[in-house]
C-alpha cells in the first residue's frame, strides 16, 4: 500500500510502528538488566576446615595415658582422641629406648573405653607398659 499525502482530508492507512518498536525494545532490555544472571555452578559440599592441632610428643623417659570417668584420653595431661593415641604410641615405640607408658584408668572409667586404650596400646607393640595407682582398689568401699 502506498501512501499517499493529500490535502488533510483522508486518514493515514497505515499504523506507524516505530514508537511501539522503540518501548518494546527499552522493555526487553529492561528485562534483561533485571533477570538475575546464569551461573553454571555446581554445589559439592566441601570437608570441613579442621584446624591444625599439634600433637603432644611423647617424653623420652615416661609418659602417663589417663582414661578419665567421662572416658576422655589424656596423655601427659592433654586431651586426645584414638587417633591421636595410635600416633603417639607409634612414636614412642620408635624411640630408643622406648619409654615407659604408664596407664592410669579412673575406676569410674568405662570399661569399654579401657579395654580399647588397651587394644591400642597391644596393637601399638609397647613393651614397657604398667598400670599405675591399683592399689587405691585394693579395698571396697561399702
Amino acid at each position: 500500500m502506498a501512501v499517499t499525502l493529500s490535502n488533510g482530508d483522508e486518514p493515514f492507512t497505515e499504523l506507524n510502528t516505530t514508537p511501539l518498536i522503540d518501548i518494546m525494545l527499552v522493555l526487553l532490555v529492561m528485562l534483561i538488566f533485571t533477570l538475575p544472571p546464569i551461573t553454571n555452578s555446581l554445589d559439592i559440599p566441601l570437608p570441613a576446615h579442621k584446624p591444625v592441632v599439634t600433637l603432644p610428643r611423647p617424653d623420652p623417659i615416661r609418659n602417663v595415658l589417663a582414661v578419665t570417668p567421662d572416658d576422655t584420653i589424656l596423655w601427659n595431661g592433654q586431651q586426645i582422641d584414638e587417633e591421636r593415641l595410635w600416633a603417639l604410641l607409634g612414636q614412642a615405640v620408635a624411640l630408643r629406648p622406648e619409654p615407659e607408658l604408664e596407664l592410669v584408668p579412673d575406676g569410674s572409667a568405662s570399661y569399654d573405653k579401657s579395654a580399647r586404650v588397651l587394644r591400642l596400646i597391644k596393637l601399638s607393640g609397647a613393651s614397657k607398659v604398667g598400670f599405675v595407682g591399683n592399689e587405691r582398689y585394693r579395698t571396697f568401699a561399702n
